[in-house]
């Protein structure tokens, strides 16, 4: 570690003007999904498979993509997910057909799984350790700008100029990524094992497994409220489509600003703030669930959820460094694959409860599945690092 003492923060804002790209280009298809299918003379359904790949390939190379590239320059690898953005975009904008649409986005899914399952493992390699939650926090800032602004400017300049000429302008922001990652970040030779096997040594670890069972947890529940939030806002706070816009760009604002609260209380405190943000979460769903219809109240709610989800994915980003530094790379991983699964199960699990018992229903769940991810922190995380056997 004596070579990386001086942080390379250039290098750092380069990675989040990467993650800006890779989950901006995630988020497209969702604000132009009309005239994409409409353009490729498709379903409406069928072109959002879009998204459904994206996320498959991303699982699946967050598992992989460690053993695949362990003889490789990290820098190369890093600089080859930037290219792969760049691919993806100008397939999507030239695409003649729904297959070479969704050629585009497997590219897409290997550079977000892949630079996913690094993002922690390089910030140890491009500041100290003291200093790793802050680069987390610079590079998960790019997720949340890429949030805020990456699908209402999507549709409004798709409305302008056509969806095609958006996944162009996409490229040139992964050009532009790229060209800073290659001016900033340093070589940086493989580290670790990295073979399948090592995958699940890090999972048996003491404490491990039981923090990724945390982490299912906590974006389960997340995703069980972000996925109904619309519905919920529209139909039990009673605000119109201009009220729903202006509270989810709320919600996108606070998340920036918690993400960089993160990174400053994680210095402070990690097991404080594992703690901490999911318990909030928690006391908001079952708040929302009870006492929601007033819009003000709404508003601030939300508001707050957002602020406290800001800093879970930095948070646990920071305990793999910690948990596992021998094998980060692998363990990031083994985190991106959680998130992809608690991706799904959050949203087919809030779909199940909203036939039964609605919207509150899910929030009431959701809540209860963050109470128990906070239970689960409590009793069995660790935020010590843990020895290989």
């Amino acid at each position: 570690m004596s070579d990386v003492m001086k942080p390379a923060w250039g290098a750092v804002f380069a990675m989040s003007m990467g993650v800006f790209g890779l989950v901006g280009a995630e988020f497209l298809p969702a604000s132009l999904l009309t005239p994409m299918a409409a353009d490729l003379g498709v379903s409406e359904g069928l072109a959002g498979q879009a998204v459904t790949a994206t996320a498959a390939v991303a699982l699946v190379t967050s598992l992989l993509i460690a053993t695949a590239t362990r003889r490789v320059d990290r820098r190369i690898v890093l600089l080859a997910f930037s290219v792969l953005l760049i691919a993806s975009n100008l397939a999507v904008a030239f695409a003649p057909n729904l297959p070479v649409l969704l050629v585009g986005r497997v590219l897409l899914g290997i550079a977000i799984g892949g630079f996913w399952t690094m993002a922690a493992a390089t910030a140890m390699r491009l500041v100290p350790p003291e200093l790793v939650p802050r680069a987390l926090s610079i590079i998960f800032s790019g997720v949340s700008a890429a949030t805020v602004f990456a699908a209402p400017l999507g549709s409004y300049v798709g409305g302008l100029i056509g969806w095609r000429p958006v996944f162009l302008l996409g490229a040139v922001l992964g050009l532009l990524a790229l060209a800073a990652q290659a001016a900033t970040l340093p070589r940086m030779a493989p580290s670790g094992d990295a073979r399948l096997r090592t995958l699940l040594d890090v999972l048996t670890r003491p404490g491990v497994g039981i923090g990724m069972l945390a982490v299912v947890l906590v974006f389960t529940g997340h995703f069980a409220f972000f996925t109904y939030i619309r519905p919920f806002l529209e139909t039990v706070t009673s605000v119109g489509l201009d009220g729903v816009s202006g509270i989810l760009l709320g919600f996108g604002l606070a998340n920036f600003v918690g993400t960089a609260l993160g990174g400053m209380l994680l210095e402070r405190n990690m097991r404080l703030t594992l703690v901490a943000m999911p318990l909030l979460m928690a006391l908001l769903g079952l708040g929302l669930a009870s006492m929601g219809g007033t819009p003000a109240i709404d508003t601030v709610l939300v508001t707050l959820w957002g602020l406290a989800f800001g800093a879970v994915p930095v948070a646990w980003s920071t305990w793999i460094t910690r948990a596992v530094p021998d094998e980060a790379e692998s363990a990031g991983g083994l985190i991106v694959a959680a998130v992809q699964l608690a991706i799904a199960t959050g949203a087919a699990a809030g779909g199940a409860i909203f036939g039964v018992s609605g919207v509150t229903g899910v929030f009431t769940m959701a809540g209860t599945v963050l109470l128990i991810a906070v239970l689960t922190i409590l009793l069995g995380v660790r935020t010590r690092t843990v020895e290989a056997a």
